[in-house]
């Protein structure tokens, strides 16, 4: 079995320049994460508030924190002072807490907006005919900026199949990045995971989140 340190230096050897990596420790051990750190990864993707918390304790800005699950407006201030990027912006209420509680703190913290590409009710994220004009109303904030989006695609075996939700993704975020707003700079686009970023990558996708490939299967 490979290690954690092997892993990595697989999936960086073969990553085209340009494109981030972003170790998913969503139910990973500290141990885990500290291994990953060492072994040259430079930013950590968490779901969960409380993981990130007892992470955070011991790794500190060894690296660069994002966060990367469904955040609750009732965890916003705490986030706010771990992470340096969120990157599941999904309604203006959220968008408006995160603003005040950065506010409070003196900080301007970057963000990437949740796009539901698959249009699933089931699943957070903007409707991407919605997205230009929820950009517009929530980049009025001066304590977040607005760089760029995310998307997770539908759960699709094949990864092949998830082409088409990449693809207009890509074209939303081109579409965004031409409008030239104020506030908003379209600098990443964090689409793929373990399964799936390859794919993402041929469809423009610049920012991955990976965690199975890193610290094998859970």
């Amino acid at each position: 079995m490979d290690s954690i340190r092997d892993n990595i230096r697989s999936i960086i050897g073969e990553l085209p320049e340009g494109v981030i990596l972003v170790a998913v420790a969503k139910g990973r051990s500290l141990e885990e994460v500290s291994e990953a750190v060492d072994a040259g990864i430079k930013i950590i993707g968490e779901n969960y508030l409380q993981e990130a918390e007892e992470h955070f304790k011991i790794i500190g800005d060894k690296v660069k924190w994002h966060f990367i699950g469904h955040l609750q407006l009732n965890k916003v201030k705490k986030v706010v002072k771990i992470f340096d990027m969120i990157q599941t912006i999904d309604s203006f209420r959220l968008a408006r807490e995160i603003n005040k509680r950065c506010k409070e703190i003196k900080k301007v913290i970057p963000v990437l907006v949740e796009i539901n590409s698959a249009k699933e009710p089931q699943k957070f994220g903007i409707l991407p005919e919605d997205a230009e004009e929820f950009i517009r109303e929530i980049c009025i904030f001066e304590n977040i900026r607005i760089q760029g989006l995310m998307t997770m695609g539908p759960d699709l075996t094949d990864p092949e199949d998830l082409r088409p939700y990449f693809r207009m993704t890509k074209d939303l975020f081109e579409k965004i990045k031409s409008l030239n707003l104020s506030g908003v700079e379209m600098k990443y686009l964090s689409m793929g995971m373990t399964d799936s970023y390859q794919v993402a990558i041929s469809e423009g996708a610049n920012m991955i989140r990976i965690g199975a490939k890193i610290f094998g299967r859970r």
